[in-house]
């Protein structure tokens, strides 16, 4: 069995997801979001995502990681803090000697709904399809179980 977690980025709010993959079967694993505050230092947010995906790292131990692609916002400022976040969470999964394999926002939708211009209705209900035992609570989850799915889907994989 191996195990895979993707994640969804962000500033306030960062959605973990692991699935496994047993004899081409993928099945949910777990799913959760990590939250910071929009009045903590940066330096104190980066602390915070590295802290909580150590445990998470350590609990479930995932064989390789997916990470959804930052995309530009209108605020190059947003998109900049952004960047950092999502270097932390790299580091993280790099400390941990896991291979990290990144997606774009469109490729992972294509891969889990067949259109790379798919709302998050349709994502979500699509990752609920693939994943029947998922219990995501946010959309931040379930966009962190699909970048997993979509790795699954990739044959870059090593276990594919």
């Amino acid at each position: 069995m191996k195990k895979i977690i993707g994640i969804d980025p962000g500033l306030t709010k960062t959605g973990i997801g692991i699935i496994s993959i047993y004899n081409n079967q993928i099945n949910f694993v777990m799913s959760s979001t990590i939250y910071s505050k929009a009045n903590w230092d940066l330096s104190d947010r980066l602390s915070h995502f590295y802290q909580e995906l150590t445990k998470i790292l350590e609990e479930y131990q995932p064989d390789i990681a997916a990470i959804e692609e930052t995309f530009i916002n209108v605020n190059p400022l947003s998109s900049l803090k952004l960047g950092h976040v999502r270097g932390a969470l790299m580091l993280t999964i790099g400390l941990k000697n896991i291979k990290i394999y990144e997606y774009s926002t469109t490729a992972i939708k294509k891969s889990i709904v067949g259109v790379g211009r798919a709302d998050k209705n349709q994502m979500q209900m699509m990752v609920k399809v693939l994943l029947p035992k998922a219990n995501f609570k946010t959309e931040d989850e379930a966009d962190a179980l699909a970048a997993a799915i979509c790795c699954n889907n990739s044959k870059l994989l090593p276990f594919s």
